[in-house]
């Protein structure tokens, strides 16, 4: 009577001490409105997907990391792949604009449901990389899918000109403190707006950063990010400064400065830099008021 008998198998959690698995980058992208266009359709816009992104790719100058990619996978109506971290802060910046440059051209050209608009998220944790079945598999690969389905990029993507705005990316808090604010990307911490993460459904919420390479319409509108009811009156517009009334000091509280601004945004400043939007009852009350 033979027995089946796992020759390695998997400790337990917390039962042994183990290296880690490498560190690796994660970059999803989602089309938006993918499963409203016809079905004859998402054979075309699965495979063009990847091909813009192979394009940006060699366009940004990291052509070796598109070819070098990790437990990469075609989501049907997306893509997500895995690489060196070291490479994070040239994703941020030119990658996600040369992406975005890319899907302008290709629709300018697209017509009717081929148009093609694309939220991606960034991550970075560690995954198994051995090339064994179940690559990239683990919390920071789950992690990177819940920000990319996340209320705040999808409202960025949904508010903005879909003649201008072709990409809205959403970084979690570990990626913008390790490539944006230790200064190794071209991009300032004020090109970011920080928001709370969350997805309808589900048990997740974590700080994260939008970024919009090309921002476009009512962007600057804070209700796009749910700051304030229905039926709220839309900002007003911004005055013209000859012969305005100065405008009253901020309120300040602790180490932030909380103000309105002309573009709409409730935002609180501090020394890391960036924009702050803030979600539920207490932004709204503080909007309110």
């Amino acid at each position: 009577m033979s027995e089946n008998v796992t020759s390695h198998p998997t400790p337990a959690p917390w039962s042994v001490s183990r290296d880690l698995p490498p560190y690796r980058g994660i970059l999803a992208v989602d089309a938006k409105d993918f499963t409203g266009r016809p079905a004859v359709e998402h054979v075309a816009l699965t495979t063009i997907i990847p091909e813009l992104l192979g394009q940006a790719f060699e366009r940004a100058g990291l052509g070796q990391v598109w070819q070098d990619r990790k437990f990469a996978n075609n989501t049907g109506d997306g893509y997500v792949l895995g690489f060196d971290p070291v490479v994070l802060p040239r994703i941020i910046h030119p990658f996600l604009a040369e992406l975005q440059e890319l899907l302008t051209d290709y629709n300018i050209h697209a017509t009717g449901t081929r148009r093609l608009r694309l939220r991606a998220s960034l991550h970075v944790g560690p995954l198994p990389d051995s090339g064994a079945p179940g690559d990239g598999n683990g919390t920071p690969r789950n992690d990177t899918h819940r920000l990319l389905d996340s209320r705040p990029v999808r409202a960025m993507l949904a508010a903005s000109s879909e003649s201008i705005t072709q990409v809205a990316a959403i970084l979690s808090h570990r990626v913008f403190e390790d490539a944006v604010l230790s200064g190794y990307t071209r991009r300032h911490p004020d090109h970011f707006l920080e928001v709370p993460a969350t997805v309808e459904g589900k048990d997740f919420r974590q700080l994260a950063w939008l970024y919009v390479p090309t921002p476009s319409g009512s962007l600057y509108d804070r209700r796009i990010l749910g700051e304030a009811g229905p039926g709220a009156p839309a900002p007003a517009p911004a005055p013209d400064k000859r012969g305005a009334e100065p405008e009253p000091e901020p309120r300040r509280q602790g180490n932030t400065i909380n103000s309105h601004n002309n573009r709409g945004f409730f935002n609180t400043g501090d020394v890391q830099g960036g924009q702050h939007a803030h979600f539920g009852r207490d932004a709204g009350d503080e909007a309110g008021r």
